[in-house]
């Protein structure tokens, strides 16, 4: 498929055969059929959350890495310290959607014994929607807190300059409910992640006019301060932009993303978003994740006071008559509920650029 050809303005994918799709191209690149299908698993399930700067956009990203060898198929944790509330874990620049679930299930076993467990991830290829991995948790009863960098990935700058020094740090909350779904925040500390922006490069929806700074302090959404020139192409390459992202809150945001570094980048062992080693360049991610049981704290009062609590924030009057007042997490349940009847939407352009990695690697698209 050519840079140039035709394409339509967007298309609605059916997730199941968006998924197929996804893990048949990664089989084809070189993954075996079981982490093939698991990427293909949680880049969906982040465009299901509505999510889409986490979702299927990356595939080509993440093949052009694989092929350049900047992150690796098939790899496993290797254990670099470890207690039984503790552990630093290193991925071994595997994807994330491999080792990202392993160290969640580590900080699970240990947190359902000692009743608080930390662990030290570092070098993860990319780990996609961070929510998917406080849901796992969830899952198993637990809270959990999740502060992420990206070692070797600077794209925002902090409060008062201009020069990258973070990359968009997310930061999730997560909490188990009874019977229900998890409360569920999730956001980047950048005013919005290196992903809308790559959506917004690709047709898709625009950022906001103040979601980047010029070298010169001009503010603006224009996808090309980070990316540089786009027209004609499919990849996008943040080194090439002169610009940067901006913090969420002004300083608020700035403080943010500085201790995610520390706490992410130089409390697991990893590396910060700053200046690289000598050697290969890897994007890679550290996240440092807290697992709590609520029954060795609050005990069995605890779902009880979360829901009424729940309740009081909703019974809040509105702003406004037709408003309403969401709880963290509500959005994405309801985006799901919504795509999965109706298909995941994507940009004409992000289509063809999923499409042209598929035809390198010989996958054809599947029938819509």
């Amino acid at each position: 498929m050519s840079d140039h050809a035709p394409h339509p303005a967007s298309i609605a994918v059916p997730a199941a055969r968006l998924q197929a799709y996804v893990a048949e191209i990664f089989a084809a690149a070189g993954c075996e059929a079981e982490e093939a299908a698991r990427i293909g698993r949680y880049l969906v399930s982040a465009n299901l959350a509505g999510h889409d700067s986490h979702g299927v956009i990356r595939v080509p990203r993440y093949v052009a890495w694989l092929k350049e060898g900047a992150v690796r198929a098939g790899q496993r944790l290797t254990i670099v310290q470890e207690t039984p509330s503790h552990a630093v874990v290193d991925g071994n620049c595997g994807f994330g959607q491999t080792v990202g679930p392993l160290a969640v299930d580590l900080g699970i076993v240990k947190a359902k014994t000692t009743g608080l467990a930390a662990i030290a991830l570092r070098r993860a290829g990319h780990l996609g929607r961070i929510g998917d991995w406080g849901e796992r948790a969830a899952e198993a009863g637990l809270l959990s807190l999740h502060f992420v960098n990206v070692a070797g990935g600077e794209l925002t700058a902090p409060f008062g300059g201009v020069s990258r020094r973070f990359a968009t740090n997310p930061i999730c909350i997560t909490v188990p409910r009874a019977g229900g779904v998890p409360l569920v925040l999730d956001f980047a500390t950048s005013r919005v992640a290196e992903g809308k922006v790559l959506v917004a490069s690709q047709g898709g929806k625009k950022v906001p006019d103040d979601s980047l700074i010029g070298p010169d302090g001009t503010i603006s959404g224009d996808p090309r301060l980070l990316y540089g020139e786009i027209e004609g192409t499919h990849l996008r390459d943040a080194t090439k932009g002169k610009g940067a992202l901006r913090t969420f809150g002004e300083h608020k945001g700035s403080g943010l993303a500085f201790m995610c570094e520390l706490l992410a980048g130089c409390l697991t062992g990893g590396a910060t978003s700053g200046p690289m080693p000598e050697g290969p360049r890897r994007i890679t991610n550290g996240m440092l994740s807290l697992y709590i049981d609520p029954g060795h704290f609050a005990g069995a009062g605890f779902a009880r006071a979360v829901e009424d609590y729940a309740a009081y924030v909703k019974a809040a009057q509105p702003a406004s008559p037709d408003g309403e007042v969401l709880l963290p997490g509500e959005p994405e349940i309801r985006t799901r509920e919504a795509r999965l009847a109706a298909g995941i939407p994507l940009s004409g352009e992000t289509w063809a650029a999923i499409g042209a990695t598929a035809a390198e690697l010989r996958v054809p698209p599947p029938s819509l």
